[in-house]
């Protein structure tokens, strides 16, 4: 017989057999959005999502986001470059493909582009205009366009279209479905996915998190059973967090989370470390159970360091002809 582990407020009890959380779910002690885990899973899941647990006490177990109705695309993909990378996604015949405006480098002859408001999943085309129109307005809270780009393959045989990281760093694909139907992302970390997906918007619900998190109050949210294409800076790392284990992340540096890990922002500490140690007045700490994706160059921090690097003028305008032979030379005279 399984058994099954519960985690409450970040600490994990267990192990219990299966009549215990049943019976403990029964009585309001545990609620849908729970987290158990056993043996066999691969992550820790909410009840809602296990349906050995709800069928005993009458409840029907939920899919999660997206998974329900009709499915997004199964699309192939290869990903080429080291630094400056750019993914590959190959389409069979009225597969598509949806990206941010902007983000194709190539495409075969036979896909049709089309532009249209929201992400292109089953949500947002069905519904109202105001519908639609709400959808694209909370992915341009997250700072992406109100618009995205359908790429569909008319033709046949196979057909390709390559989309490009906007600077340099990895291109991560992700199967929502190993995810529990969604992921929790940085604001404008999205490049592409398998038309179905959802594009949204996660806030963060403590005032902390709100105001000092890197992110700020608002984050991406991505929801369905289909590949996602997510971009970060630099070289990236997994870490896979137990149950009230926790990690201290720089605020730019925390690029995705499952839906079951917890985040919250606290103060670094003493004021001459906030001050003059260089690292901000506030991280990030991530406490699982659950897995988190890290970045070793936010875009934040190389904007930042070629702004500082680059000649400044008067009135903090560019030199002119920084390119000539004089190169900085010249300036002396100006002075």
């Amino acid at each position: 017989m399984n058994t099954w582990y519960v985690a409450i407020n970040g600490q994990q009890q267990g192990p219990f057999p299966l009549h215990h959380i049943q019976q403990s779910l029964s009585n309001g002690i545990y609620n849908q959005d729970t987290l158990v885990w056993r043996e066999g899973f691969q992550n820790w899941l909410p009840i809602s999502q296990v349906p050995e647990l709800n069928q005993a006490v009458g409840f029907s177990a939920q899919s999660p986001p997206g998974i329900s109705g009709l499915q997004a695309h199964e699309i192939d993909y290869e990903i080429f470059g080291a630094e400056m990378q750019f993914v590959e996604v190959e389409l069979d015949p009225n597969e598509s493909a949806v990206a941010e405006a902007g983000a194709m480098m190539y495409m075969s002859d036979a896909i049709q582009m089309e532009t249209i408001f929201g992400d292109g999943s089953q949500a947002s085309e069905s519904g109202s205009f105001m519908d639609k129109m709400l959808g694209a307005g909370k992915r341009l809270i997250t700072g992406a366009s109100l618009f995205t780009t359908v790429f569909t393959f008319k033709g046949q045989g196979k057909g390709k279209v390559a989309f490009a990281a906007p600077y340099p760093g990895k291109i991560i694909p992700l199967d929502l479905k190993n995810y529990n139907g969604k992921l929790i992302c940085q604001k404008e970390a999205f490049l592409c996915a398998a038309k179905g997906v959802a594009i949204g918007v996660e806030f963060q619900k403590k005032i902390g998190t709100a105001l000092f998190g890197g992110e700020g109050f608002i984050m991406q949210k991505l929801e369905g059973d289909g590949l996602i294409f997510v971009h970060a800076g630099g070289t990236i790392i997994e870490k896979e967090l137990q149950v009230g284990e926790s990690l201290k992340v720089d605020t730019g540096c925390l690029v995705a989370l499952t839906q079951t890990v917890d985040f919250d922002i606290e103060f670094v500490g003493g004021i001459k470390s906030a001050i003059f140690g260089g690292e901000g007045f506030f991280f990030a700490t991530v406490r699982g159970p659950g897995h988190v994706w890290l970045q070793s160059l936010p875009f934040s921090r190389l904007a930042g360091r070629i702004f500082q690097a680059a000649p400044q003028g008067k009135a903090g305008y560019s030199t002119k002809d920084e390119g000539s032979v004089l190169g900085g030379l010249g300036n002396l005279f100006e002075r």
